[in-house]
Order: C-alpha cells, then structure tokens, then sequence
C-alpha cells in the first residue's frame, strides 16, 4: 500500500536550514550540520538513505526546494535525490507557476500549480504505479521544504513522519513547526548513529 511519507532533517532546536537561505545557500549559514548524515561513512546511516530511495515511488517538494535543487548550485552527478542513491521516483512539484526552464532535465518533473493536496494526490498516483510495474509498494515522500511538510502535517496528509535529528543548534534559520493543527503521533523506530538520530512515527 502507498504511504505518504514525509522525510526531513532537522536540528535540535527545530530547523530546517540555518539563516539566510537560497539558492546559493540552500541550507542556510550553518546548515550543512543537517545533512551530514545522508553523507556519513556510518553503515545504518548508509543503510537508512539506501532504503529511503529504493522506497520512493514519487517526491513532493515546494517550490523554494526546487529552485534551490535546479538551480547552478543544486543537485549534480554526485548530490541529488537519496545523496546520490539511484533513485529516480517522479518529482511534483508545488508551485504558483511553471518555470521558464528547467535545468536537471533527466528527471522527470510535474508543477502543480491548484494546491500541495493535488500535488500529493497526483504523486500518489504516480506512485501506485510505479508500484504495479516495480510489484512492490513504493511511497511518495514530501521531502520539504519545511513549509511544505509543516502544512501536509498540518492538513492531515501525512501518514507516516521521518525526522533525521541533527545534533547540531542553529539558533535561526526556518523552522519546521510553528502553530499548527494538533496531532498525534505513534512512536514506531528510533535509530540512533555517530551523526542523528532518526525518529520515525505514524501520524493520527
């Protein structure tokens, strides 16, 4: 059965990039720290990122995200999707308009531009079938930004929440919760190793 999953790293006082960030610095000053992880040479690190790509039928993503990732800065030969993994889901993204052009265009890239609902409900088709050719489940996974994750929480969209603890303390930055709708979350995994902790739980 596809989930939707929503997967983000953040730091210990709950953001999702350091200060000042954009395309030339997606992660904000400081940021970097939130992502070692999906770099590190520890086994369940690598064990983690490798399962989380093979599982992705389709990835939603706001539109700050891809201009960052499409942008000359972004994601390359080496750094894209799964930290390199290949993993090659569908890509929606959440937008108020097309771009002019896209850069990475050996990925396959949907704008949706009628609301972050449409666009999970379009990548959850997507992934239903890439589920039936692959005959295993595969998930959609909103990967942020964190915005983009705060309001599927928050609109009840998400099934399944995936947050890669950064022991690093940014002070500013984006955060990933403000005031939002209550919910309640079911502890299923805590993985702990030399760079975060991944906290994995199932949102009511």
């Amino acid at each position: 059965m596809t989930r939707i999953i929503a997967d983000i790293s953040v730091s210990l006082d709950g953001f999702v990039t350091g200060p000042d960030p954009g395309p030339a610095n997606g992660l904000g000053d400081g940021g970097d720290g939130l992502h070692a992880w999906a770099f590190s040479e520890d086994p369940e690190d690598g064990r983690i990122l490798r399962e989380a790509a093979a599982r992705s039928g389709a990835v939603v993503m706001g539109r700050r995200l891809f201009d960052v990732v499409d942008g000359p800065w972004g994601w390359d030969d080496e750094t894209g999707y799964g930290a390199g993994e290949a993993a090659r889901p569908g890509f929606f993204v959440l937008t108020g308009s097309a771009p002019a052009a896209v850069r990475l265009t050996d990925l396959d890239w949907t704008f949706v531009t009628t609301g972050l609902a449409d666009a999970v409900a379009a990548a959850r088709v997507h992934a239903e079938a890439e589920s039936a050719r692959a005959g295993t489940d595969l998930d959609v996974v909103v990967m942020g930004g964190g915005a983009t994750v705060a309001s599927a929480v928050d609109a009840g969209l998400i099934d399944e929440l995936t947050l890669h603890l950064a022991p690093v303390m940014l002070g500013s930055g984006t955060p990933l919760f403000s005031a939002g709708a209550p919910r309640t979350l079911v502890q299923r995994r805590v993985v702990p190793t030399s760079t975060a902790t991944h906290l994995t739980y199932d949102v009511r």
